[in-house]
């Protein structure tokens, strides 16, 4: 089972990408976040073109939006929260496959939280931080297996996730009260499946922003993008990779895809 984690950045822009990933690496599943559509105007026939027969969404226009692709049956699970009341289309959970053997996919969008760290002064950093913890309470409150969950969850969390831990500790996405919280849902029920296969110790980047026109010189990433897998799942994984090059295809998204293999 071959699933791939995606901050696409407009999926209608992007499809001719889309169309090489999948082209070059055969996915099972595809989990995008920021996909930008409504759901009327959801390229449906082209991503089915790609061999997805499967295809659940929530989008709305211009901002969040997230999709679950899949060569083979899913289920939406439609009894999950509506996160901070917003009804925003940052979450989508399917089931895949049916009885004991089913795996249940989460596909998460977590707000950026603006530029100010700081609740007070910045509504969208409060939003970050309430999603998040609301994320982990539900997570907890639950025995959760066979699950895995993915997405941009906008949070590099370790010291290595960052180019500078020193530099981006006041930067939003490294600050102390985002990685603390991100940890205690990681936590609740879940292990880095990204850092089984590279050590804490070593560098690991998804995101590049686009103002650093030499990003891959200068390398000055984030990893912004996670897989977690619960603990019954770990014997099952066999492989990660970070797609690096994609951040220099044309056009391309600011955050690389990230794929990671099960043997399920």
């Amino acid at each position: 089972m071959r699933i791939v984690t995606w901050n696409i950045n407009s999926l209608r822009l992007r499809m001719p990408l889309l169309e090489r990933l999948c082209g070059e690496n055969r996915p099972d599943i595809v989990c995008l976040q920021e996909t930008k559509v409504t759901d009327d105007l959801f390229p449906l026939e082209a991503v089915r073109a790609l061999g997805f027969d499967h295809v659940c969404f929530r989008g709305m226009k211009s901002y969040n939006g997230v999709a679950i692709l899949s060569r083979q049956p899913i289920r939406m699970l439609t009894d999950m929260p509506d996160w901070c009341g917003k009804g925003d289309c940052r979450h989508l959970a399917v089931q895949y496959g049916e009885g004991p053997d089913a795996i249940i996919v989460h596909d998460f969008y977590v707000p950026a939280g603006g530029d100010i760290p700081d609740p007070v002064e910045n509504p969208k950093f409060a939003h970050k931080l309430a999603f998040v913890e609301e994320a982990r309470a539900w997570f907890a409150q639950r025995d959760v297996r066979r699950t895995v969950v993915v997405g941009d969850l906008n949070i590099a969390p370790l010291e290595h996730d960052v180019w500078s831990h020193r530099q981006l500790l006041k930067i939003v996405s490294h600050t102390p009260e985002e990685t603390s919280r991100l940890l205690a849902w990681q936590d609740s029920g879940f292990v880095d499946a990204m850092r089984h296969f590279v050590p804490p110790g070593e560098k690991l980047y998804t995101w590049w922003s686009y103002r650093n026109r030499n990003w891959s010189v200068s390398n000055r990433g984030r990893r912004l993008d996670h897989v977690w897998v619960t603990p019954d799942l770990v014997p099952a994984l066999r492989d990660m990779s970070v797609l690096r090059p994609a951040r220099d295809w044309e056009k391309p998204s600011d955050h690389v895809p990230v794929m990671v293999d099960l043997a399920i």
